[in-house]
């Protein structure tokens, strides 16, 4: 389950378990409740701030639970809406937002990452994909317009289309991380950049950024349905 760590003014939420290194840190749905739970706990803080997430070992993030998915397929459209609301919080999270990618970031991990405000990517190891294409999975109204407004429609095909793995140098080159830095110096480039940002956390940060993201916060509300989303078809 996620954990957090602070280094000074800068919070750092692990996505995996502490001591775990090969945690994929998918988003099984106590895995979100925690996480919002530790993001609360970041919100009730006092005083300049900003967040770092980040994980060890080969994954940041592996996406989507697909083995609790497939095991409850009659809850696909409420599961679907509780992976948004991540989206979501961190889009409007009151502090300056930095991901540390330290490995895979596939899916909805990579949804994650692209959620911040700035993201660091390992230029030695691990890749950005959205693999959802090659999954015969289709890729929900709000997950489109984050992937969409963030990225630019062209890297948007590059990636939704065709599902192959962006390197740190190339994602770099197309704008889909902000710095890359080798191996464990990621977290350090990361935490670096987000403590250059901590006096600008604050009520007035969230609303700009909601004004920010508007449409795809009001995508992401959108309730997932038969009629949006055909799954497996």
């Amino acid at each position: 389950m996620p954990y957090l760590k602070r280094d000074g003014d800068v919070f750092v939420l692990y996505l995996g378990n502490e001591g775990q290194t090969d945690s994929e840190n998918r988003f099984h749905p106590d895995w979100i409740d925690e996480l919002h739970a530790t993001l609360d706990e970041v919100a009730a803080s006092e005083g300049p701030a900003a967040l770092v997430t980040t994980a060890t070992g080969k994954f940041y993030s592996n996406g989507l639970d697909t083995d609790w998915l497939f095991g409850n397929l009659d809850k696909i459209h409420w599961y679907l809406d509780r992976v948004h609301t991540v989206f979501s919080r961190l889009l409007t999270f009151p502090m300056a937002t930095v991901a540390a990618v330290n490995g895979h970031a596939f899916g909805a991990g990579a949804m994650t990452a692209t959620s911040h405000d700035f993201r660091v990517m390992r230029s030695d190891r691990g890749y950005y994909s959205l693999p959802e294409v090659l999954l015969n999975m289709p890729f929900t109204v709000g997950m489109n317009s984050l992937v969409t407004t963030r990225l630019g429609n062209q890297v948007a095909v590059s990636t939704m289309t065709t599902g192959r793995r962006v390197g740190g140098a190339e994602a770099l080159a197309s704008g889909i991380v902000d710095g890359t830095a080798e191996g464990d110096a990621v977290l350090a480039e990361a935490v670096r950049r987000a403590a250059e940002l901590t006096r600008t956390r604050g009520a007035n940060l969230g609303t700009i950024k909601a004004s920010l993201h508007a449409p795809v916060l009001e995508a992401l509300a959108v309730q997932t349905s038969e009629a949006n989303l055909q799954f497996g078809k």
